[in-house]
């Protein structure tokens, strides 16, 4: 038996150890295994066996002390928890023998987490359920969880969309304080703030969308004069009808953007506002703030204003009907328009011709996206797949929508606050590979300095047409990061624009409703509560949330509709490559499935900075842009990833890295709010 003096000199011992150890803050980061890391504060990472893994979760936030556990290598050991960032998650209910369990859908989560007898809210095997620590398993690794919804059953009709939004934490019910705001608003009430606007009811301005579009942001008008045209962009103007401390808009502060989930969207703004009092519908008065601007001969932007307005549009017309319009076709839809408005779209037409031919010289333009509409059908899965032509009324628009928000980020830069879209061009990460890439297979372009705006500039214009061993433009594209809010102007290298922001689709965005604020007061003085720093970040983390969310809904509904895809073989084009394989995006419907090189003969090795796949021995190479043919060979449940199997490919790619498609790295530059859905 231990004497006092031992006890004491034990207790002493491990005071010293304790207070002499060295630990180190860090966020916990999960992997597919059962072991993870944990991202040191300090910038570099730790390794966590399964055992230390098993008593956190992801995105935690833990001291760590580290153990050397042979020569040169070290892991950690979980001293504390400090923060859990994992609020709440999804999963499927499980019964396994007399223990009920959630098996999370939640990546990382890597276990079955035990539900007390009453917290399981009468669940049942198999049931969808929204969960949320109820016990965290820091003390012993064994943690419990709480149902707070069961979300349904796997078959049920929606059941994609309901498990979607509750992996996402998105809101698909409105707080009673928005719709009691939301209720109150009348047709008078929106009388009422008519004065001190201009008229411009009796001016020709039509609106250009998709015949099922309701949320109508904006309508258009052009008249030609002695150097151009006189345009006109009459963007709806909810600020004025939703006051800066309302509750409709710190819902859609939280909200961040609407999300056009297939089949049934999820607003930003409650319909009351955003498709009746506020859509720029035809035949009836609305609020605007409208921007006039000149666009001279050439395409250039001479003077712009901006100017509160009542406007009446004068037609909701439908691309189809602007194309035909444009093309010199005849049909009853386009003979019964008055002809103020077909006056109207055809110097639109040509102004926004000569605004695209600006772009192509002075900026950049991207290619027109192969696009696909999803048809779902009574039980909102998808039934059809179909191609969406975009037509000179969708370009039209476009160059309307640019032009309009090229002047709004001009105006921004001379005031004292703003928010504008900024893009850098390419990854830091990737310089070396990028000038490689040039060196190697573009050698007269080497000189350019591609992290200056005008160099990536000039280097995108001259590999969009290169004719090379490997599409050099296709890489690039793969090589760019992603566009950011900020307070402050920096170019947009993405468009090839020396500042950019939007404001043409406040009823869906809210980065666009709050430029709508910061214009008005500079321009009236009227309230500007200003963003701060950390409600940026948040507005940008939940935007990019939401395209988190549209993204796993279309990815799970189109696994489930390429089980109906035959084994016959299909075209398509390599999207991406990765050293495990590549993906393939089918020509006739635009799904992407992947090929893996455990499927094809002979080893095959990744290079990273032509990005192809190159056989080891005979030199066969599978690379972007390459066509291919391939059948459909299953799904992997678990990523819901389409799994291609390779039937023949081209022996000679082409790599001529022409201007077509928006390849998946352009599309985070090219976040422009011109896109209308």
């Amino acid at each position: 038996m231990l004497n006092a003096d031992a006890l004491n000199q034990l207790r002493q011992l491990k005071s010293d150890i304790e207070e002499n150890k060295v630990v180190f803050p860090g966020t916990v980061k999960a992997t597919n295994g059962r072991f993870g890391f944990v991202a040191l504060d300090e910038g570099r990472d730790l390794f966590l066996p399964p055992e230390e893994m098993q008593k956190v979760l992801p995105g935690d936030r833990v001291n760590v002390t580290e153990l050397e556990v042979e020569k040169g290598k070290t892991q950690g050991l979980i001293d504390e928890l400090i923060e859990s960032r994992l609020s709440t998650f999804v999963g499927r209910y499980l019964v396994k023998g007399k223990g009920h369990f959630v098996v999370p859908e939640t990546p990382g989560i890597n276990r079955w987490i035990f539900i007390p007898p009453k917290e399981r809210m009468n669940a049942e095997p198999d049931d969808y359920l929204y969960c949320c620590m109820h016990k965290h398993p820091i003390k012993d690794g064994k943690g419990q969880a709480k149902v707070l919804r069961v979300i349904g059953k796997a078959g049920e009709p929606g059941i994609e969309r309901a498990l979607t939004l509750a992996t996402f934490d998105l809101a698909d019910a409105w707080p009673t304080a928005v719709m009691e705001q939301a209720e109150s608003l009348t047709e008078a009430a929106i009388e009422a703030l008519e004065t001190d606007r201009e008229d411009r009811t009796d001016r020709a301005y039509v609106t250009i969308d998709s015949p099922a579009t309701q949320d109508m942001d904006d309508a258009l008008l052009a008249e030609p004069n002695a150097t151009g045209w006189s345009l006109s962009i009459a963007i709806a103007d909810p600020s004025a009808v939703i006051g800066s401390e309302s509750a409709a808009e710190f819902e859609a502060f939280k909200r961040a953007t609407a999300i056009y989930f297939p089949g049934e969207p999820l607003p930003m703004l409650p319909d009351a506002i955003s498709t009746r009092l506020c859509s720029l519908m035809p035949d009836v008065k609305r609020l605007a703030l409208v921007c006039d601007l000149q666009v001279n001969n050439d395409g250039s932007l001479g003077e712009y204003s901006f100017h509160r307005a009542v406007i009446r549009s004068h037609g909701k017309l439908s691309y189809d009907l602007v194309s035909n319009l444009i093309e010199g076709r005849e049909d009853e839809d386009i003979k019964a328009l008055p002809d103020s408005v077909c006056n109207s779209l055809d110097q639109l037409h040509q102004a926004a011709t000569a605004l695209r031919k600006w772009r192509s010289e002075h900026a950049l333009l991207s290619g027109d996206r192969p696009e696909f509409r999803l048809r779902l059908d009574e039980n909102r899965r998808i039934r059809a797949i179909e191609p969406s032509i975009q037509n000179e009324a969708h370009r039209l628009v476009e160059e309307c929508m640019v032009a309009a928000n090229r002047c709004a980020a001009d105006f921004l830069t001379k005031q004292p606050s703003g928010l504008f879209i900024q893009h850098s061009g390419l990854r830091d990460d990737r310089a070396d590979n990028v000038r490689a890439l040039i060196e190697g297979y573009a050698p007269h372009l080497a000189d350019i300095d591609a992290t200056k705006p005008e160099g990536f500039k000039a280097l995108m214009k001259k590999t969009a047409d290169l004719e090379a061993d490997v599409p050099v433009k296709a890489i690039l594209s793969r090589q760019l990061a992603r566009a950011e809010l900020a307070f402050t102007a920096a170019p947009h290298q993405g468009m090839g624009l020396n500042a950019y922001t939007t404001f043409t689709s406040p009823l869906r965005k809210y980065s666009d409703l709050y430029v709508h604020r910061v214009i008005k007061s500079a321009l009236w003085d009227t309230p500007l509560k200003t963003l701060s720093s950390a409600q940026l970040l948040a507005l940008q983390s939940t935007q990019f949330k939401a395209r988190q969310a549209a993204n796993n809904l279309e990815t799970w509904l189109k696994s489930d509709f390429a089980k109906t895809l035959s084994d016959e073989p299909m075209e398509g084009v390599i999207s991406r490559t990765i050293p495990a394989g590549f993906f393939v995006r089918l020509e006739a419907n635009g799904l992407e499935g992947f090929v893996s090189c455990k499927d094809l003969n002979g080893k095959y090795s990744f290079d990273p900075v032509t990005l192809r796949l190159i056989h080891n021995k005979n030199g066969r190479i599978f690379q972007l842009d390459q066509t291919v043919k391939v059948s459909f060979s299953g799904v992997e449940e678990e990523r819901r990833q389409i799994n291609f199997k390779l039937v023949e490919a081209d022996e000679k790619p082409k790599g001529s890295g022409k201007e077509g498609a928006i390849e998946e790295g352009q599309e985070n530059a090219l976040e422009s709010g011109d896109s209308k859905r």
